[in-house]
């Protein structure tokens, strides 16, 4: 599962001859190590404020259609069932309920995308900036999505209890399981959120990412735009 604005500027270098190339030529551009590691964490910095910020926000996920939560594939057929006979309303609350919890369990990311962020040192730079185009999104990933999960988890969690998923899905289930010719289901809804959310924010990250690689307009400070420039 993988601000960020540094991210999709990684992934534009094209071949592995290209970053090589640029990799023994950062004296020459006038960057310091220090500067370019610098450079990947402000980038980061900027991309995590911009895009993680957003799911927090009310209907962050539930109106973005990137990282909208669906239903796990073992309750679309409740869902359908539901709005066959008429119960369109409950499962659009159902739906509600599950990206709430979601929205909630964000809020637990921002220090651990900084705390990963601060660690990031030339060694890391140079690898994210001449890896393979998902470099950048493997690196956050890798440091922090065991740790995210172990946040969010208990978030999710809690807010299902709190926002009344827990008693909703509870709701929907029964009368599913009510109606003749279906078979029980009970999901894990708790950590198929958590998971769910998960992906939301890195998708975010890559948004920010493709933005600053495509985008000089997105560079918005000096730095970053002295490090991106040896992509171009």
């Amino acid at each position: 599962m993988k601000k960020i604005i540094l991210f999709v500027s990684v992934l534009v270098l094209s071949s592995c001859a290209e970053l090589q190339t640029i990799a023994q030529n950062y004296p020459q551009a006038g960057l310091s190590n220090d500067q370019i590691a610098s450079g990947l964490r402000q980038a980061l910095d900027m991309g995590i404020e911009k895009q993680v910020t957003k799911l927090t926000e009310e209907n962050g996920f539930y109106r973005n259609e990137l990282v909208r939560i669906s239903l796990p594939p073992e309750l679309q057929k409740v869902d359908k069932t539901l709005r066959d006979v008429g119960l369109s309303s409950l499962a659009d609350e159902g739906l509600k309920v599950l990206n709430r919890a979601a929205e909630s369990a964000v809020k637990e990311a921002t220090p651990i995308f900084v705390s990963a962020v601060k660690g990031i040192n030339f060694n890391d730079a140079r690898n994210i900036l001449t890896g393979p185009n998902d470099a950048a999104t493997k690196y956050l990933t890798n440091k922090t999505e065991t740790q995210l999960y172990d946040k969010f988890n208990p978030v999710v969690t809690n807010s299902l209890e709190r926002v009344g998923a827990t008693q909703i899905w509870s709701n929907i289930i029964q009368k599913y399981n009510s109606l003749p010719l279906t078979s029980r289901v009970n999901p894990d809804l708790a950590d198929y959120v958590t998971n769910e959310a998960l992906k939301g924010v890195y998708t975010m990250i890559a948004v920010e990412e493709k933005e600053i690689r495509e985008k000089v307009s997105a560079r918005t400070t000096s730095l970053l735009r002295k490090v991106f420039a040896l992509q171009d």
